[in-house]
């Protein structure tokens, strides 16, 4: 491995001889990128045997402060272990210049063994599953996001910008509309040109309901765990390129109260040792391994709600009719569902999972999915009734757990979390969300003032 990366350093600077800095970082829970800025004898060290972190950058809150109750602060005295290079993530960093480079790295033990807290090890860990039953799946990721201003509204809440071409401050949903896919058009090519140059796939950009919100698909690829890296790269990429044209961006999953939110979808098929698409088929709602995998994704869906929605601004896209997941269902083309088989021909039939928010761990949500899906395949269990007409006026099975505190203690006894996710990384993730959600809890805020202080 050392040996693969030096070497993948010394073609990175032949072919960006003025490379003087790279930024070196991994993705906690909560995808908050956290790292070091190497110069390049420090970059040559960190080839051969790893950039050290603490292994706490995997017990921090979304604030940052290490989760005590986890083990990996003080009781493990904060120590130390060697984060590796991942093979294809040393790329240029445009917004930067010329001298700037960046990598992803995962973290191990001293002894080289995978860290059991780092979220691409968890799915690997479940890959491994699928690919013992010779499948391999085929993933494409698709993120929804906002642009809002650089100045906030009283009480620290977010305003659609002013548009980069006309000035105006749009308050109006207005799905696809080519007016505003111009507007942003110089922000949205930049985003492009980007990401080609870090080698992430994204294919389309489209306007979506809310003022400046957009959604951007990432081609699909044989490789789990490289989209993971690429759809991470991708949001580090929209937010640093909003910045350079005086915007912000939001993955928040619902950064206005009466607009849409911002979800994380991710669609995927599995091709057999052949190369096969095992959900090849003419008639989705009869084919077997497909309505095995489906069963399997809406069995563990409920348990799953605090991986997929992991704070408490996610359960803000719960609502009726809001294109996101009320109950465990499934569905041919109908974006009500949790589950959603896309219009596609025969070859290339897929499942959509619908059920995660935009601020979501990739990796995570994609280990749940496969998790799911292999525990359909192995238990050969049935779906109910693709569902049919308006997802939210007809019963279709338990709701989701639809408030963040449930979710939590929903995911904290789950046998199947324990199962596929392993016993620790269940209980560390579980630790700090516990953690996040007593401190959030403990805030008063201005709504609670304003509608009690005066009746009470």
């Amino acid at each position: 491995m050392s040996r693969d990366a030096q070497q993948e350093l010394q073609r990175f600077l032949e072919a960006h001889p003025q490379t003087r800095y790279f930024d070196v970082f991994l993705h906690d829970l909560n995808t908050v990128e956290r790292g070091k800025r190497l110069d390049l004898a420090g970059m040559e060290t960190a080839c051969r045997s790893g950039m050290l972190l603490p292994g706490s950058m995997f017990a921090l809150d979304v604030l940052g402060h290490t989760v005590e109750a986890t083990g990996l602060g003080f009781d493990d005295g904060d120590a130390d272990r060697p984060c590796r290079p991942i093979p294809g993530t040393l790329v240029p960093v445009p917004w930067q210049g010329a001298q700037a480079a960046q990598v992803q790295v995962t973290m191990h033990e001293p002894d080289g063994r995978a860290f059991f807290g780092d979220p691409r090890h968890v799915l690997a860990g479940v890959l491994r599953r699928i690919e013992a039953l010779g499948l391999t799946p085929v993933v494409a990721i698709e993120y929804e996001f906002y642009f809002v201003d650089l100045e906030r509204v009283d009480g620290g809440l977010p305003q659609p910008p002013r548009g980069p071409l006309t000035g105006r401050r749009e308050f109006r949903t207005q799905i696809n509309a080519m007016a505003d896919l111009n507007e942003y058009s110089p922000v949205l090519a930049q985003i492009s040109r980007d990401c080609h140059a870090q080698g992430v796939p994204a294919t389309s950009a489209l306007p979506e309901y809310g003022p400046g919100q957009y959604e951007v698909n990432l081609q699909h690829q044989p490789d789990a765990l490289l989209a993971c890296d690429q759809a991470l790269r991708f949001k580090r990429i929209v937010k640093s390129v909003a910045r350079a044209h005086g915007l912000d961006a939001t993955f928040l999953p619902k950064p206005y109260r009466d607009m849409a939110g911002s979800g994380l979808h991710i669609h995927l098929s599995l091709l057999d040792a052949g190369g096969r698409n095992v959900f090849a088929c003419d008639d989705p709602a009869t084919h077997v391994p497909l309505r095995h995998a489906v069963a399997g994704l809406l069995d563990s869906m409920a348990e799953g709600m605090a991986i997929c929605a992991p704070g408490p601004n996610s359960y803000r896209r719960f609502r009726s009719e809001a294109y996101v997941p009320l109950t465990p269902s499934w569905s041919i083309n109908n974006r009500g569902s949790a589950v959603r088989i896309p219009v596609s021909d025969a070859a290339n039939r897929r499942i959509e999972y619908r059920q995660a928010g935009a601020d979501a761990n990739p990796y995570l949500v994609l280990a749940w999915m496969l998790a799911g899906i292999h525990h359909g395949l192995t238990a050969r269990i049935e779906p109910p009734e693709p569902l049919r007409g308006n997802a939210y006026a007809q019963p279709t099975g338990q709701p989701l757990p639809t408030h963040w505190a449930t979710a939590i203690e929903r995911f904290t006894g789950s046998a199947f979390a324990r199962e596929y996710l392993g016993e620790r990384f269940q209980r560390l993730f579980a630790t700090v969300k516990h953690a996040e959600l007593a401190d959030f809890n403990s805030h008063v805020t201005p709504l609670e003032c304003a509608w009690y202080m005066g009746a009470l």
